[in-house]
């Protein structure tokens, strides 16, 4: 008998990029569904599973992702809270799902979602709505409501690493006494396997660790596993969620608008009533210290499969050489150097760029424009690279975005940066005209200004690009040229 069909929303996401290979060890076939396919070339397991077009909010789309389906796994939601109408496009794309998957006859989707009662925060009320959403059709749904994930760049992983390793005196609010059930990524992925099978009508499993813990705890309980001394924790209570927000908006890789719907949020327990379901399918369920400990070793051993960053919210960022860009004004700073290394070996030098390696030339400038565009709400640079040289479409790269990326060729990066325009920074490496032994950079800024703003902002960055950009583009040949010495 076939292996069931299974699609996977959500592939380019941190849960739905670890399920993938899941599915496929399990012997599924799988098919991913997803706006930009581009973004699953530079994974492993790529060429095993299906990849196909579809755009939850477009109904149209979505029959042909559905033809030979048997079952589905929703894995998709708005993350930015300074985005409005974030509840509406969720429960508009969970609708489109559910009449696709019933018109397809689907067995079963499975929905993972949040924990939670009583007076919950917009990003919780919306995420169980959603399930109300597809639960509503003829498609039988099991919802998986599980509270903070803990793993090597799950959102909250990263917002408890940087605020208990920045901060050893925390002044805090008084929600970090409020009380969760934190689960294993590895748990998580166990019991989302064992899920798709499930047959019957709608369920709703609850699911955690075993541990319950108040977000002090679990902070003390990190800066022991990473060897940190104590830290003190000052709690006050006029500390608002909204200036929590902007306060871990500057001392963590997460923006403003991702960090208000979770600082909501955790003012609201989060704790499981019945957990016998993951006990009984996910076996001894892993402790909150261990989670900890284990996720550390993969950000240690440079092995963090995917991160929260690597889902962009926008389908289609402009690319230089879209119509988009033709007409009006583009400004532009090309350098163009001559290099004695190979093209492979530049493209290896421009692609380590970001990140703990920084930007080359006149690092201070880069930092101080990251904590300028903290200030501001911006993402800034805290959000570094997943993997120091690996490189794949649409993760992130400190405030920029990877446009594309070709394989020892090419380089292009969006700037998500609070910038009155867009922006890009591009950089190619081509061989030598004529024949001839070496190769070319080709380091292109590009900004499109939107109105007076944008243009007084490139004139009035001008002298600094003079000299960062024709610094950076000189660098990186110096260490093409000497990376095999």
């Amino acid at each position: 008998m076939a292996s069931p069909k299974i699609l996977v929303t959500g592939a380019t996401g941190y849960i739905g990029g670890r399920l993938v290979p899941r599915l496929l060890e399990s012997g599924f076939e799988v098919r991913c569904v997803t706006r930009d396919p581009a973004k699953l070339e530079g994974v492993w397991w790529h060429h095993r599973a299906e990849v196909v077009v579809g755009d939850l909010l477009d109904p149209e789309s979505l029959d042909v992702v559905f033809d030979g389906i048997d079952r589905a796994f929703y894995l998709v939601h708005s993350m930015d809270g300074s985005s409005g109408g974030f509840d509406e496009r969720d429960r508009r794309a969970a609708a489109n799902f559910s009449a696709a998957a019933d018109r397809a006859g689907l067995r079963r989707i499975v929905y993972l979602g949040g924990l939670g009662e009583g007076d919950l925060s917009p990003h919780l009320a919306s995420r169980q709505e959603v399930g109300q959403v597809l639960g509503s059709g003829a498609t039988p749904v099991t919802e998986l409501r599980a509270a903070v994930i803990i793993g090597s760049g799950s959102v909250s992983f990263e917002m408890l690493r940087y605020l208990t390793e920045v901060l050893p005196l925390m002044v805090t609010p008084k929600w970090v006494r409020t009380l969760c059930q934190p689960i294993a990524i590895r748990d998580v992925l166990e019991i989302l396997l064992a899920s798709v099978m499930e047959d019957g009508p709608n369920v709703i499993h609850e699911i955690g660790g075993p541990d319950r813990l108040s977000y002090e705890e679990m902070m003390r309980v990190y800066a022991e596993v990473a060897g940190l001394p104590r830290r003190r924790i000052i709690r006050v209570p006029a500390l608002s969620p909204r200036l929590s927000s902007h306060w871990i908006g500057l001392v963590t890789p997460l923006p403003t608008g991702v960090a208000k719907p979770l600082v909501d949020s955790l003012t609201v327990e989060v704790t499981v009533d019945d957990n016998s379901f993951a006990k009984r399918v996910a076996g001894p369920l892993i402790g909150y210290r261990d989670a900890v400990s284990r996720a550390l070793t993969r950000v240690t051993d440079l092995d963090v499969a995917t991160r929260w960053t690597g889902a962009s919210s926008d389908p289609a960022v402009p690319f230089p050489a879209d119509p988009d860009w033709s007409g009006g004004t583009v400004e532009i700073d090309e350098q163009i150097v001559s290099s004695t290394a190979r093209p492979e070996d530049l493209f290896w030098a421009f692609s380590r760029i970001g990140g703990d390696i920084g930007y080359y030339a006149m690092n201070w400038a880069w930092k101080a424009r990251g904590h300028l565009d903290s200030l501001v709400g911006g993402v800034g640079l805290r959000r570094g690279r997943r993997h120091p040289e690996e490189l794949r479409k649409g993760e992130s790269v400190d405030f920029w975005r990877v446009g594309s990326v070709v394989p020892g060729r090419s380089l292009d990066l969006y700037a998500e940066m609070r910038v009155p325009g867009e922006a890009w920074l591009s950089f190619r490496a081509d061989e030598t005209p004529n024949g001839r032994d070496g190769s070319v950079l080709t380091q292109t800024a590009l900004f499109r200004p939107r109105g007076l703003l944008g243009r007084l902002y490139w004139w009035a960055m001008f002298p600094f690009h003079l000299f960062i950009f024709k610094r950076t583009a000189k660098r990186i040949v110096d260490i093409a040229e000497h990376r095999h010495y």
